[in-house]
Formats: C-alpha cells, sequence, structure tokens
C-alpha cells in the first residue's frame, strides 16, 4: 500500500509518502507559510529538494500543491493520485473519546470537533486539512492517529488533578498528554532492540525536542507522561516553562501589567531554555554557548537536564522499578552532552554511561555500560511511520 502521511499545523504541513510494505519513504517535504505567501519543499527518495514559491492561501492549495508534486511527470513518486491507497492524519486532541487510531467519518469528525477547545491551535488545523484530503481524494479511506490516544491507558490517580472534581466532569480537566505516537512508536522499537517482552517491562521515554515528555511505559502501556491538559505542562521546554507554581501566573500579571493571555503568552513562547539563557531554544546554540562559558546558557542546560533527571526518578517510583531508559527525539538522539548531565544524576540506579556510545547521533545504540542494571540506549522515533503502521492496521 502507498499511505500518505500528512501532520498539518495552524500555518504549516508535514507529509510523507510511504510504501506500507517495505515502509520506504518514496516523497516527503513540508508547505510553509500558509495563509501568508506559501513555500513548499519537495523531496522524492534519491533526489534533491524542491523549493516552490506559490500562494497557498488555505491548506487546500497546500495540500492540492503537495498531490501535484507526488504525480507531477518528471519528480513524482507515483503516476496517479490513485496509486495512493490511504491518508493518515497526525490528530493532536483526542481528548477522552479516542484511545486508539481510528478510521475519520462524519460522526467521528464531529467527536473530534468537540476536543477543539482542549487543542484551539491545533485540532482545528487538523480538520482542515482532514477536509482538504476528503475533497481532493474523494473515496480514498482517511485515519486520525492521535497524541493523546497512548496515554489514555493511565489511571485516575495519574490523570486527576487536585482541583474540583466537577471540573473534570463539566469539562474534561485532566492530564492528557502529548507526543504519544512517538512514545508507542519509542517503547515498542526499544523493547525489540533491547529483547524486552514488552508486555512484562519497564520502559521509561524520554522525547527530547523543542517539545519535551516522559512516559513511563509499564507492560506496553503508558501509566503516567510529563505533559498534561496541555502541552504547557512537565519538563522545561525550549520556549515553555513546564511545571511551576501557578501563583507565578498572578504575580507577573500584576507586575507586568498582563491579562491572561499575556501571561500565557509568555510561559508558552518566551520561556523554557531560551527565557532562561537569552541565547536560543535551539540546543545546538546553546551546546555553544555553554562551551563559551556563557553563564545563562549554562544554566539553563543545567535546568533542563535537572528537570528530566527528576521525571525519570519519578516515573522509577512510579512503575516500582524500570528496565530500560530510552532517549528519542531531537535533542535526545542527537545531543550527547545533555545526555551525560541527566545520566550523571541516575547512579543511584546502576546506571554507567559508556563514553564512547554515547557519542552516538541518530541511530538505535545501546549508551550504557554492560555491567549497568538498566540499560540506556537512544531510539529514533519515526511518527509518520508509526501513523502509517496505525493506518494499514484500520485500512487492510
Amino acid at each position: 500500500m502507498h499511505v500518505l502521511v500528512i501532520n498539518c499545523g495552524s500555518s504549516s504541513l508535514k507529509y510523507q509518502l510511504i510504501n506500507s510494505d517495505s515502509e520506504e519513504v518514496l516523497a516527503k517535504g513540508l508547505c510553509e507559510r500558509i495563509g501568508i505567501d506559501g513555500r513548499l519543499v519537495y523531496q522524492k527518495e534519491g533526489l534533491d529538494k524542491e523549493i516552490t514559491e506559490a500562494a497557498m492561501p488555505s491548506h487546500k492549495e497546500a495540500i492540492r500543491m503537495v498531490l501535484d508534486a507526488l504525480v507531477n511527470p518528471k519528480s513524482g513518486a507515483v503516476s496517479a493520485l490513485s496509486e495512493i491507497d490511504a491518508v493518515g492524519h497526525r490528530v493532536v486532541h483526542g481528548g477522552e473519546r479516542f484511545a486508539a487510531s481510528v478510521l475519520l467519518t462524519e460522526e467521528v469528525l464531529a467527536q473530534v470537533e468537540e476536543c477543539n477547545d482542549l487543542a484551539p491551535l491545533h485540532n482545528p488545523a487538523n480538520l482542515i486539512g482532514i477536509r482538504a484530503c476528503q475533497e481532493l481524494m474523494p473515496g480514498v479511506p482517511m485515519v486520525g492517529v492521535f497524541d493523546t490516544a497512548f496515554h489514555q491507558t493511565m489511571p485516575k490517580k495519574a490523570y486527576l488533578y487536585g482541583l474540583p472534581y466537577e471540573y473534570y466532569e463539566k469539562y474534561k480537566v485532566r492530564r492528557y498528554g502529548f507526543h504519544g505516537t512517538s512514545h508507542s512508536f519509542v517503547s515498542k522499537r526499544c523493547a525489540e532492540f533491547l529483547n524486552l517482552d514488552l508486555k512484562n517491562s519497564k520502559i521509561i521515554v524520554a522525547h527530547l525536542g523543542n517539545g519535551a515528555s516522559i512516559s513511563a511505559v509499564k507492560d506496553g502501556e503508558c501509566v503516567d507522561t510529563s505533559m498534561g491538559l496541555t502541552p504547557l505542562e512537565g519538563l522545561v521546554m525550549g520556549t515553555r516553562s513546564g511545571d511551576i507554581d501557578p501563583a507565578i501566573m498572578e504575580f507577573i500579571a500584576k507586575k507586568e501589567h498582563l491579562d491572561i493571555e499575556g501571561v500565557m503568552n509568555v510561559l508558552n513562547k518566551k520561556s523554557g531554555v531560551e527565557g532562561i539563557s537569552g541565547v536560543s531554544s535551539d540546543f545546538r546554540d546553546l551546546e555553544a554557548a555553554y562551551n563559551e562559558g556563557n553563564q545563562r546558557a549554562i544554566d539553563a542546560c543545567e535546568v533542563f537536564a535537572y528537570r528530566v533527571a527528576k521525571y525519570i526518578g519519578a516515573y522509577v517510583a512510579a512503575m516500582n522499578g524500570v528496565d530500560a531508559v530510552a532517549f528519542t527525539a531531537g535533542i535526545g538522539e542527537n545531543t550527547s552532552f545533555i545526555r551525560k548531565k541527566i545520566l550523571a544524576y541516575l547512579g543511584y540506579l546502576g546506571i554507567q554511561m559508556d563514553e564512547a556510545a554515547n557519542a552516538v547521533r541518530g541511530e538505535d545504540k545501546v549508551i550504557s555500560t554492560a555491567d549497568s542494571k538498566v540499560t540506556v540506549c537512544v531510539i529514533p522515533t519515526n511518527e509518520e511511520l508509526a501513523i502509517c503502521r496505525e493506518t494499514v492496521a484500520l485500512v487492510k
């Protein structure tokens, strides 16, 4: 089967066309600046990137350009759209309704729309992408794969907040967690790579990127995760604050004369390692500044690593043990000095880092020594492949 994977943001769209039999990526790219001016990046496997500047007033025009590129006689990956058998869509928030991927019917789409309040920046964009594909590819099966679905196995003790229960009953205010497709893929791949029995294992997945989250996966099911009702909770991230004392919001609002929207903008877009360092949210820039002795960059890196180590410790307690810790995503896969800082806190688990192995970037690799009591590894995530697999499972 040929599966088109679509990931729609508010002004962007990432895509991959995958041969599900070989799991080969036939073509990939992204559309940027949708609704502004428009830019298509397209790359067929084995060829150079093609960049096209063109108007994209909406996601419909963006998807039309993607489909045209895929069937382009010169560099297209397929000869006709009829060769695309299914489309898998990333959907950010499924609330409590969706604990698994699902075929997108009109009834399902109405339920997804009801979750818009929980992800106002993402779900509406996801729905626009789905509608555009339905219009341009009538009759082709569409599947929704939810960021929140993998975490729906959390018990109540993990997802309830210490708030009046009526807010949960009326508004479904609870922990949902995100990056679920990545956490699911990496935990399964980790068990496979280390020859663990997934159904009898305790794995901690550290998805460390500009957005970062950690999950505790026991016997193949998520029992806790660091992000909450929204992706703001948990770790210190690129520009997000992560966990803070809620009273800080009122304190800053009064001092800086901000309304709630202004405070939330600070917490989401001006905080995290960028806010601490004043340098960047990109760890490549932070590492360079760290090595130059920039104290605020040093502080940002230390805070980031410390928060990750604390969450790992908490999830060891939550599962009453751990077999493996898997680092993934941009920082987790590529930033060895941050992994080293995190592991320096975990000696109590009997973990010793293999310096040479830790130099790895972006490949499956054990980075703990052979005599470590807990195995630590790097496992590259592949959310697009995970979406493809979910799509095939429902469509075949």
